[in-house]
């Protein structure tokens, strides 16, 4: 089956935090719209998340990141399940502080419909993670 971006309009994401709760300019629908002006800000804390529950279940393959360089997570934790049950490690990535669109982080393909993405160890001081593409790639099942 080919790989496709698994994430559409009726995914349900929650992020941990949004920049001064300032969710026009900074919030999480930034994270998939495809614009290289727009980037979810996330507020300052010592460990930052994304989870994406999605409509139907889904086998992820990939994952695509672009942050804004000076503000990149140097380890992000990947943990899946099926509805219902708890969050299991899928996989732990090491992202580069670039601004350069990262694309070819594998993961263990895994049949889940629950992901949460954990950028721990923040490049920032304060702990704020800004990401201007977030891409799931995969298949629908």
């Amino acid at each position: 089956m080919p790989v496709e971006p698994l994430v559409c309009p009726h995914t349900a994401t929650r992020v941990s935090s949004v920049l001064n709760r300032d969710v026009k300019h900074f919030g999480k629908q930034h994270l998939f719209d495809g614009s290289e002006e727009t980037c979810w800000n996330s507020d300052q804390g010592t460990s930052q998340w994304v989870t994406l529950d999605f409509p139907h279940p889904v086998k992820v393959s990939e994952l695509q990141i672009q942050f804004q360089g000076g503000f990149s997570s140097r380890l992000c934790t990947l943990e899946g399940c099926r509805t219902g049950e708890e969050l299991v490690k899928i996989s732990e990535l090491y992202p580069q502080d670039s601004h350069a669109m990262q694309i070819s982080f594998q993961v263990e393909e895994t049949v889940l419909d629950k992901l949460k993405i954990t950028f721990g160890s923040s490049t920032d001081f304060f702990g704020r993670v800004v990401v201007y593409h977030l891409g799931v790639l995969g298949e629908r099942l």
